[in-house]
């Protein structure tokens, strides 16, 4: 099956979007991705998907914590600046919860301390136990077809 088939299929998904946070080394790192979702209610617990190529996976690696903030349809900025898409004047704005970097204003912030992993193919799945959340009010930033998008009400 082509590489390219397979990624326009899975486009065909629309997502929310998230930046992935942690702090290893007196540093705070964060990555845009969609690949995130619930596992379980009891315990709490979630997984993300960190390819083999990315920097964030020696990070999470080392620093055993992420951070799951989904972005607001007012964040768009942020998504492009955490997926290499550096804007010179962007300023990150962090927050803390539980000692760990936040993306402000997000729709909810994450907390999470890596339960398990598990290699699959070219990805490391990250099992997290659920340690702390915040939410907040607004609408969320979604992804289809390699664009951005807004929820539309009707």
């Amino acid at each position: 099956m082509d590489d390219r088939l397979f990624r326009n299929a899975m486009g065909k998904f629309a997502t929310g979007v998230t930046v992935i946070t942690t702090e290893a080394d007196d540093v705070v790192h964060g990555m845009t991705a969609n690949a995130f979702m619930s596992v379980s209610l009891d315990p709490k617990l979630v997984v993300i998907s960190i390819s083999h190529k990315a920097r964030m996976l020696e990070k999470i690696t080392t620093s055993k914590r992420f951070v799951v903030n989904i972005l607001s349809d007012e964040q768009k900025d942020l998504s492009m600046h955490f997926a290499g898409q550096v804007r010179e004047d962007l300023i990150v704005n962090f927050e803390t919860i539980n000692n760990m970097p936040t993306i402000k204003d997000s729709l909810a912030n994450i907390v999470c301390n890596v339960k398990t992993s598990y290699i699959e193919g070219d990805h490391t799945l990250f099992i997290g136990e659920v340690t702390d959340l915040v939410i907040n009010d607004g609408e969320p930033l979604t992804y289809f077809e390699g664009k951005y998008g807004k929820v539309v009400n009707g």
